[in-house]
């Protein structure tokens, strides 16, 4: 197995969420962690707990994705000890509204385009030529199922994910014959903050989550790093995570007279 001690991981949109549970699953295996999110409050009491509980060395950066300049910025200004990435874990992403198309709000297409597709762009294409030159890196990037199935006002996020399962197959064909790997994790239903932030509905989110038992993102987490700690020679290109109540994008057993599909 690939040893992640001393390894430089760089994780955004690690506040929360997915994030955050990569940060404390990497942490437990002794990495030294870059993590960055808009909210750097909460970035900076994560470092404290993992210092306390792991003795991590954590560099806390706030940064939106969707700026271009902040991302070239920020990779250009880290300190020598902490620009040979080995990790990068491209985690920042949202969902925001279930309209039909017809009825979506334009700006919140703009903020999905930008944070799930262009942040996602930018950090890569910022950090690739440093994994090249050394012939080392992982690059993990976070789908969903909504990059692989359609439905009912997924409409723009479902293209933002579909986006990120297209460079990410076409990156493992551009570094073709390097040692960099690229990985994609499709998770489900996992209970974090996304719901809320797509509905602006913390009772909609909590009502949709109760009715089923759906992952974790821990479990999305434990995925990252089995990918993350595979021997040099392999590498995990994709894995679709569900939990057991779901089939599909549009398939989820919940108890009641009907079978509701994902957004209920």
């Amino acid at each position: 197995m690939t040893k992640l001690k001393d390894k430089i991981v760089l994780i955004t949109g690690a506040s929360s969420g997915i994030g955050k549970a990569c940060a404390e699953q990497f942490a437990a295996e002794g990495a030294r962690l870059i993590l960055t999110a808009r909210r750097k409050e909460r970035l900076d009491e994560l470092a404290k707990q993992l210092k306390e509980q792991y003795q991590t060395q954590t560099l806390t950066l706030q940064l939106d994705v969707q700026d271009k300049t902040q991302v070239l910025a920020l990779v250009e200004g880290l300190p020598a000890e902490w620009r040979e990435i080995d990790v990068l874990v491209n985690n920042a992403g949202l969902a925001l509204s279930s309209d039909k198309f017809q009825d979506g709000s334009i700006e919140n297409w703009e903020i999905m385009i930008d944070t799930n597709v262009k942040g996602l762009l930018y950090m890569t294409r910022s950090i690739l030529p440093g994994m090249l030159s050394r012939n080392r890196g992982h690059i993990i990037n976070i789908g969903s199922v909504a990059g692989l199935e359609y439905y009912g006002g997924g409409n723009v996020y479902c293209a933002t994910k579909h986006a990120v399962r297209a460079i990410s197959k076409t990156l493992r064909i551009d570094i073709l014959g390097s040692a960099v790997r690229v990985s994609e994790i499709d998770p489900g239903a996992v209970e974090t903050e996304f719901s809320e932030v797509r509905w602006k509905d913390k009772a909609r989110a909590k009502t949709f989550y109760s009715e089923f038992t759906p992952l974790m993102a821990s479990d999305i987490a434990d995925a990252v790093l089995y990918c993350a700690t595979r021997p040099a020679h392999v590498n995990i290109a994709e894995m679709l995570v569900f939990p057991v109540d779901q089939a599909s994008a549009n398939h989820m057993h919940k108890p009641g007279p009907t079978t509701k599909g994902l957004l209920g």
